[in-house]
């Protein structure tokens, strides 16, 4: 199986993406893509937030005096990384695009603290990114979402079958490779291997489908490999430099970046995991299993937050075409089925359901990245105007799972408490 690039790259280049986590037996997702103008054109319901400069100089501590409500998020983040044992949190609220407080709590290494501006790896802030462009195209006309990949992506079995739609809302019924016990065993005794797309994909197809395409759910990180690769044959263009022009560009996203190696751009935030038995540093492990090649995010906690506020609010998307972000099709598939773990083909269900890339989940739109001591949490809520970004790195004591999630789920339950934050 071959996934050539349309531009020639070294194999060193093709290294991939941040970790992506939509945890198995966790919440479901729920995200679309969009249509806009031409990759050369702001994108006019982007045009507010094009106009803001980036924040890659500016993602500083705010001022905790600014907002009678800063103190009291800083306090509960606080109370938070004590109880959770976590070496640092990061943190950026807003409402109605106003700042209430961004700040950061602890440590990146011993005697380093942890700074607003340090990058840190958010591997799925990419998807919500994929489902835009993707949309983008079908309102230019490029492409269908019912589209079968046979058309970019022959080599693929059941090309025929797959549509770009299942591959962005993850309906393809392709088997995870993250499930299959020697990929993982591969995994922890090698964190620093480079692998490619085709032998992802490879373990993925080397197990049966687990129901046909289109008729279930389940989340299969291959499905995002396979959807990278179709943008790229569809419009002739490497998946970092589309991301550039279509999303980061118009959004203002400076500090957003793809990395085809694990290096991560200064300033660096520092991660530790017990993982593999021991506590030990793992900042550098290589993140190319996780996505497709130029989809490998690192970000600051400013553009996080900026992100999700801009997807949420279907900033760079028709009315229609963010309509199917929210909801591409997913709503009612049925869950556990013959030949599904149970804790894979998840029940989608109106108020939690995945989308084109984006969890929805009692009302709020977000993402959820974790990779080896990195986790975070990027989440809007439409009624409320209210965006929590939030990222973490993990103590030698920290419980599992993604801990940005409990420290963001306690800050929206001080903020808005008629609308929590539940991702477990």
């Amino acid at each position: 199986m071959t996934f050539s690039r349309t531009e020639s790259r070294t194999a060193s280049s093709r290294t991939a993406s941040s970790r992506s986590v939509f945890s198995r037996g966790g919440v479901l997702a729920a995200a679309v893509l969009t249509a806009a103008a031409l990759t050369t054109v702001v994108f006019p319901a982007a045009e507010g937030l094009a106009k803001t400069p980036s924040p890659s100089h500016t993602c500083v501590r705010s001022d905790p005096d600014a907002d009678p409500r800063a103190r009291e998020v800083l306090a509960v983040a606080r109370r938070a990384q004590h109880e959770l044992d976590l070496n640092s949190v990061l943190l950026r609220v807003s409402m109605d695009g106003h700042e209430i407080v961004t700040g950061a709590l602890g440590e990146s290494m011993t005697g380093v603290a942890a700074e607003p501006a340090m990058h840190f790896r958010a591997g799925s802030m990419a998807f919500p990114f994929f489902g835009i462009v993707l949309l983008q195209l079908a309102e230019e006309g490029r492409i269908g979402l019912d589209d079968p990949i046979a058309r970019w992506l022959p080599e693929v079995p059941r090309a025929d079958e797959i549509t770009l739609r299942m591959l962005g809302d993850t309906t393809s019924g392709l088997a995870d490779y993250v499930t299959d016990q020697g990929f993982l065993n591969t995994l922890a005794a090698e964190p620093f291997r480079h692998w490619t797309p085709e032998e992802l994909v490879g373990i993925s197809t080397s197990h049966p489908f687990w129901y046909r395409p289109g008729t279930n759910w389940s989340y299969s990180h291959a499905n995002f490999v396979l959807l990278g690769a179709a943008l790229e044959r569809i419009t002739g263009t490497r998946l970092d430099h589309l991301l550039e022009q279509r999303i980061f560009e118009p959004l203002g996203l400076r500090p957003t970046v793809n990395r085809f190696t694990p290096d991560l751009p200064d300033p660096v935030l520092h991660a530790f995991t017990t993982g593999r038995g021991l506590y030990e540093e793992s900042s550098f492990w290589n993140p190319s299993w996780t996505t497709a090649p130029g989809a490998v995010l690192a970000t600051d906690i400013c553009d996080f937050g900026r992100s999700i506020e801009a997807v949420g609010t279907g900033a760079l998307l028709s009315p229609e075409s963010f309509r199917t972000q929210l909801n591409p099709g997913t709503v009612g598939l049925p869950g556990p089925a013959d030949g599904c773990p149970e804790d894979v083909c998840l029940l989608q269900t109106e108020a939690r359901h995945f989308g084109l890339g984006v969890i929805v989940s009692d009302g709020w739109i977000l993402s959820n990245p974790s990779f080896s001591g990195y986790a975070a949490i990027e989440a809007y809520q439409p009624d409320t105007r209210l965006t929590v970004a939030v990222s973490t790195t993990t103590g030698c004591d920290s419980p599992d799972g993604n801990t940005a999630q409990e420290v963001a789920a306690r800050i929206v339950e001080l903020l808005a408490p008629d609308h929590p934050l539940n991702v477990s």
